[in-house]
């Protein structure tokens, strides 16, 4: 299941369980274009409780809506990404590392807290969830 959730004006929350298939990313993708349209300098909390890896199907919808992709980047300065699984955390440091102008932290699904306290650092608008 794939959920977006918009819980301020410059808040993006995206919680990834388990297996996704092509009808949910699609759904999830145009929800996260739509809820990040208008955001400006804003904070992704991105929530991995259990990853399983998405059909084929579902790949291939991602894969078709990258450009939109890549252009949300543009309106995040920071994405906490919080998951027990340390590959995960260590890629997405490493992703962060690659775009410029956005900040990717990872925590541990345990450090909540922290992972809010830190999107919430410098933010206009930061609202506590």
């Amino acid at each position: 299941m794939l959920t977006i959730t918009k819980p301020a004006e410059n808040r993006v929350d995206i919680e990834l369980s388990g297996r996704v298939d092509a009808e949910a990313m699609s759904t999830a993708l145009d929800d996260l274009i739509a809820k990040s349209d208008d955001v400006t300098k804003g904070r992704m909390l991105y929530k991995i409780p259990e990853f399983a890896m998405p059909t084929l199907g579902a790949i291939g919808v991602e894969l078709a809506r990258m450009p939109k992709l890549f252009g949300l980047l543009g309106k995040f300065d920071r994405c906490a990404v919080l998951s027990d699984a340390s590959w995960i955390r260590n890629a997405a440091e490493v992703e962060g590392a690659l775009f410029p102008g956005i900040e990717i932290k990872s925590f541990e699904l345990a450090e909540t807290a922290a992972a809010e306290a830190w999107l919430a650092e410098g933010a206009t608008g930061a609202v506590e969830t």
